[in-house]
C-alpha cells in the first residue's frame, strides 16, 4: 500500500489550499484517515481526523480554518485549508488506517503514511 500526497505550495497569509492523498494497493478497506504535520524544530502535530463514517476532529488550533473530508470509493483523504497563517507553515502528512492482504495473503490492519507536502504561508 502506498500514499502519495499532494496539493501543497506557497500562498500568502490568508490565502487557500486543498491537500489530497491517495491510498492505493491491495486495500479491503480504510478505517480512519488523518492528517499530521511538522515543521522544523518542532514535534509532529495531529491536524485533523476523519473516521470511516465521516465523524471528524481538528486540533484548536485549525479549528474553524481547515476541514478534513474523505471519499471512500476513491481511497481519498481531503483537507481544505482556509485563512492560512504563517504559523501553518509545515510538512503535511497523511495517515490511514488500511485494512488488506499481505503477499502470505494474511489479512493486516495497519497505518500507514504518505510521504508529506510542504505547505509555506508567507506573511
Amino acid at each position: 500500500v502506498q500514499l502519495q500526497a499532494y496539493g501543497g505550495g506557497l500562498v500568502q497569509a490568508g490565502g487557500s489550499l486543498r491537500l489530497s492523498c491517495v491510498a492505493s494497493g491491495s486495500i479491503f478497506s480504510i478505517n480512519g484517515m488523518a492528517w499530521y504535520r511538522q515543521a522544523p524544530g518542532k514535534q509532529r502535530e495531529l491536524v485533523a481526523t476523519i473516521a470511516r463514517g465521516g465523524s471528524t476532529n481538528s486540533a484548536d488550533s485549525v479549528k474553524g480554518r481547515f476541514t478534513i473530508s474523505r471519499d471512500n470509493a476513491k481511497n481519498t483523504v481531503y483537507l481544505q485549508m482556509n485563512s492560512l497563517k504563517p504559523e501553518d507553515t509545515a510538512v503535511y502528512l497523511c495517515k490511514m488506517e488500511v485494512v488488506g492482504r499481505d503477499s502470505g495473503s494474511r489479512v493486516y490492519n495497519r497505518d500507514f503514511w504518505g510521504q508529506g507536502t510542504q505547505v509555506t504561508v508567507s506573511s
